[in-house]
């Protein structure tokens, strides 16, 4: 069996006199307070707080980054256990569920999901071998024997990571029943919800006209109309808000905005509800929902996060067996500068609006989204997303990004994560790639290493407490 070490100087610089810099700097920001302000793991846990139920389960079944790599290579999801629509039959033993992973664990050299579980595989569970087919039972045994003990418990294990906050992401229709029962518990963890109000702004989300009434009946507002669709937003947003939220979280296929007259809006508007917008139509709504929801940001405080540029659940026949967010979301070019245009012109420069955008299309840092963060007070970068949450992509965000837009500019890390016992470990990546950055620029002359330290610690935490308004 072949040993599991995390190495100290993991991700630092090679050169020693760098290296020496960045250990430094990562000294000071390594046991700051995780703040977790945009994911997507499950209230539920914390509510409950009850045991994880296997490691199969807590480890690979819901985790989209696991199971594309293996289906990639062949593997059909049923054999991983991921539950299908039709409710036919998967893989129910979690052991041959682990030791299918563990055969096939040499696909993920490389990538940062390998740098995920070795960090929690040995921070977490003290696992001192590699995973392997020859160890996947010991390490089966070994993770479901803590499972089972009280220190492994979802609350617990917040408390263990040092985790001042997470947010998780809710739709409208949400009665954030499990947000209230935390809330009610006395439990001093602090965990809020966002607002995602794709399924009732999309046109083309499935079930939307469905959402629609289920929206209007909610709220009680008339959503046939746009005035009382609008408030009907106000309301849940305020009710979201009254839930510990303070952002919203937009995932549309582009940053398109616009800025319609009244009586276009509410014409435009009649139509999607009819159900029969053409999909020209359908982007434009979301366009005007964008600017809208920047309005009642403006109004009401809420930080607005837009994470666009992705062709979602590019696999039909995926979709089609097992449903949404399987792994098939691929990224797409995306364009910032003329589709932000009419939101700027209205609201970008209103110091009282906070607006984070993400991007997957890394060729838009340096071109057009430093520029404009650079610019417009109402707009901040936020970091490396999904395909790009990794070491090289966050060299690369650093590198393009900071010698327009700066670091303040900036949010800070977000590990946008189904993935629990991920969290620390993703937050681990960022702060060490980060002092990397900035032992570099010292080392450069560039940046004085005091400076560096304040950068640091802004980077990890400064930054996106005073983004999302913690």
């Amino acid at each position: 069996m072949k040993p599991l070490k995390l190495h100290p100087d993991r991700l630092f610089p090679p050169e020693p006199t760098i290296r020496d810099i960045a250990r430094r700097l990562h000294a000071e920001v390594r046991d700051l307070p995780i703040v977790s302000p945009h994911g997507h793991t499950d209230p539920a846990w914390f509510a409950a707080d009850a045991p994880f139920a296997n490691p199969a389960e807590l480890l690979i079944v819901p985790d989209h980054y696991v199971f594309r790599m293996l289906y990639s290579q062949g593997m059909a999801l049923e054999d991983l256990g991921v539950p299908r629509v039709d409710r036919g039959p998967v893989e129910a033993d979690p052991r041959a569920i682990w030791r299918r992973f563990a055969e096939h664990y040499h696909l993920f050299r490389g990538t940062p999901s390998r740098l995920w579980h070795d960090w929690v595989y040995a921070e977490v569970f003290g696992i001192d071998v590699r995973l392997s087919a020859e160890t996947a039972d010991h390490y089966y045994d070994r993770i479901d024997a803590a499972l089972k003990q009280p220190d492994f418990r979802p609350r617990a294990l917040f408390e263990r990571f040092n985790i001042e906050l997470i947010a998780t992401t809710e739709s409208p229709l949400d009665p954030l029943a499990h947000h209230r029962a935390i809330r009610d518990s006395g439990w001093k963890g602090r965990v809020v919800t966002a607002y995602r109000p794709d399924p009732v702004v999309d046109p083309e989300f499935p079930g939307f006209i469905d959402n629609l009434r289920r929206f209007g009946e909610l709220t009680g507002e008339d959503v046939a109309g746009f005035q009382g669709y609008l408030r009907a937003h106000e309301k849940r947003r305020a009710y979201f808000r009254d839930a510990g939220a303070t952002s919203t979280d937009h995932g549309h296929p582009s940053v398109f905005t616009a800025d319609l007259a009244p009586a276009e809006a509410e014409a435009l508007y009649r139509k999607i509800f009819s159900g029969t917008g053409t999909p020209a139509e359908a982007e434009l709504f979301r366009g005007q929902m964008l600017t809208e929801m920047a309005r009642m940001s403006l109004d009401d405080g809420m930080v607005m996060q837009i994470h666009p540029g992705v062709l979602r659940n590019h696999n039909a026949p995926l979709l089609a067996r097992f449903g949404r967010d399987k792994g098939a979301d691929i990224p797409v070019a995306t364009e910032y500068v003329r589709a932000l245009k009419p939101l700027l012109d209205r609201f970008g420069s209103e110091p009282g609006l906070t607006i984070i955008l993400f991007t997957v299309d890394e060729t838009s840092y340096s071109r057009e989204l430093a520029p404009l963060a650079g610019h417009y007070p109402a707009l901040r970068l936020g970091p490396p997303w999904w395909f790009h949450d990794s070491p090289e992509g966050m060299r690369r965000f650093r590198e393009q990004a900071t010698e327009t837009a700066g670091f303040y500019n900036t949010v800070g890390f977000n590990d946008d994560t189904r993935a629990f016992l991920s969290i620390p470990a993703r937050h681990d990546v960022a702060r060490r790639m980060d002092c990397g950055f900035l032992a570099r620029l010292v080392a450069e002359h560039r940046l004085d290493e005091d400076e560096a330290h304040e950068v640091a610690r802004a980077l990890s935490y400064d930054l996106v407490k005073a983004a999302y308004k913690l």
